[in-house]
């Protein structure tokens, strides 16, 4: 039998005490899995690792390739970092997958056979954490997407739903507003989605769909998403489903897999033996999975899901007239445990799959024609979008040539609306005459220009074509 050694993170708050009642039924799987724990989380922010964890850890880490963590406490502020995204960001985990499925009818939910795989993009987006207060009034979040990050993703979800029997998948992006960066992640879903014919495919816009599966999540299937999307979304979906705390989450890369509960550490009611160990225990059948430990995975899934259909459930799914027995978090992994190589009944479908793809491959792609046709220049200035523009139109910055000003994306000059209200904080385009080529050479000059003029330039951007086509957006109003 092949021994797996596994990175074991016990967490915060009702971390530890979940974490050891899923080691007891893992352990009771039949699978032959060692653990090496670490400390991360709470105590180490305390004690000044303002990462979360400790430099020996990673070594643990690189060596099992395999984590499995219970939930920590991030302290707001204070400059600390999310130990989530730093794992997921150091290793390339780039992959979370979160299934949502009902136990109707032992937990409660409106939608009895909802079924729903939740592919996020975990890397990018605004989880990229790059932010900088720029004026008084000002702070700025960068939001990145890239095509070897959305073809990873959306491979590997396509790759999923093949994979494991499923009908259909679904793109939610936002790229009727952000037509650059959205619609780059719907563009590829689009290419890749025409090498899968036998799988039925749609696009929806972010709100309308969230919407729908908030309202009909049963014609869903598998949803990508970018990754802000994803992180609400899973949890929306895993709630409209039944509970937030009964939901896994795999996390999965090139090198390492990470497998948690998708909610947090509850310290409210850590060391009271009340805490539901589902979404952690779920997070472990998926870790089977990816050990190839399919036939335990198999038994904890049936073990478990004949404890909730027998009526043993923790607190916060226990109702009167459908549950029998009102356990803690010891008593359930013990029923669990009891009931191993059992199946239930009724939910005996629930949370079936779990064949993981490989990571995907990137094939390369010639390098497109990439021309400096113009520059954004943001300024720090109070006095208003006319003296603005009217001052910058007499900074001599030939060639460049100033084709407007706009406040929060909204074109205020010229000919600006009156009514649009202004923050410190304008962005000043300049664009070459058609057919001249730039240099930075012509863009430092142009900013020597600019702030010998008095100007507070506190962020610059370079407005590229690429094979013709603009790589930068228009003005609203523009």
């Amino acid at each position: 039998m092949t021994q797996h050694t596994i990175t074991v993170a016990k967490g915060d708050g009702i971390g530890p005490e979940i974490m050891d009642a899923c080691l007891r039924v893992l352990s009771a799987s039949g699978a032959n899995l060692v653990y090496e724990e670490i400390e991360i989380g709470e105590k180490l922010y305390n004690a000044g690792v303002s990462s979360g964890i400790r430099p020996e850890a990673w070594d643990s880490l690189r060596k099992t390739k395999v984590f499995y963590k219970a939930p920590i406490t991030t302290p707001q502020g204070g400059g600390v970092k999310s130990l989530n995204v730093t794992v997921r960001k150091t290793f390339g985990l780039f992959a979370n997958i979160r299934p949502c499925f009902s136990l109707a009818p032992y937990v409660d939910t409106r939608f009895p056979t909802m079924d729903v795989i939740i592919v996020r993009e975990n890397e990018e987006d605004l989880y990229a954490g790059i932010e900088h207060r720029q004026t008084a009034d000002v702070y700025q979040c960068l939001k990145l997407i890239t095509r070897p990050g959305a073809e990873r993703i959306i491979r590997y979800g396509f790759e999923f739903a093949r994979l494991n029997g499923r009908k259909k998948v679904s793109c939610f992006t936002k790229d009727n507003i952000m037509k650059l960066t959205d619609g780059l992640f719907h563009k590829v879903f689009d290419e890749i989605g025409a090498e899968y014919p036998e799988l039925e495919q749609e696009h929806w816009i972010v709100d309308i769909g969230s919407a729908k599966l908030a309202d009909n999540p049963e014609q869903f299937d598998v949803i990508i998403l970018p990754n802000l999307y994803g992180d609400i979304l899973s949890d929306v979906a895993a709630e409209i489903a039944g509970s937030v705390g009964l939901a896994g989450s795999a996390n999965i890369g090139s090198e390492l897999a990470m497998f948690e509960a998708i909610h947090g550490s509850a310290p409210r009611r850590a060391g009271q033996n009340l805490a539901n160990p589902s979404g952690l225990l779920m997070g472990g059948v998926q870790m089977l999975q990816h050990l190839k430990e399919a036939e335990a995975a198999e038994r904890v899934r049936l073990a478990w899901l004949k404890a909730i259909e027998d009526g043993v459930h923790t607190y916060d799914i226990y109702k009167e007239g459908v549950s029998k027995e009102r356990v803690g978090t010891k008593e359930f992994a013990d029923a669990i445990i009891a009931r191993m190589g059992e199946a239930p009944a009724i939910l005996k479908s629930r949370g079936q799959g779990g064949v993981w793809p490989s990571v995907p491959v990137l094939k390369p792609r010639p390098a497109p024609r990439k021309e400096l046709v113009g520059v954004d220049l943001f300024v720090d200035w109070v006095d208003g979008p006319k003296a603005l523009g009217d001052k910058l139109t007499v900074v001599m910055a030939e060639p460049f040539k100033l084709a407007m000003v706009t406040n929060r994306g909204v074109k205020v000059y010229p000919d600006g609306a009156p009514e649009t209200f202004c923050v410190d904080h304008y962005r000043c385009r300049y664009l070459l005459p058609t057919g001249l080529k730039g240099s930075p050479a012509l863009v430092a000059e142009l900013m020597m220009r600019v702030a010998q003029a008095g100007f507070d330039v506190v962020k610059t951007e370079g407005l590229y074509t690429f094979d013709g086509e603009p790589g930068f957006s228009l003005g609203q109003g523009q």
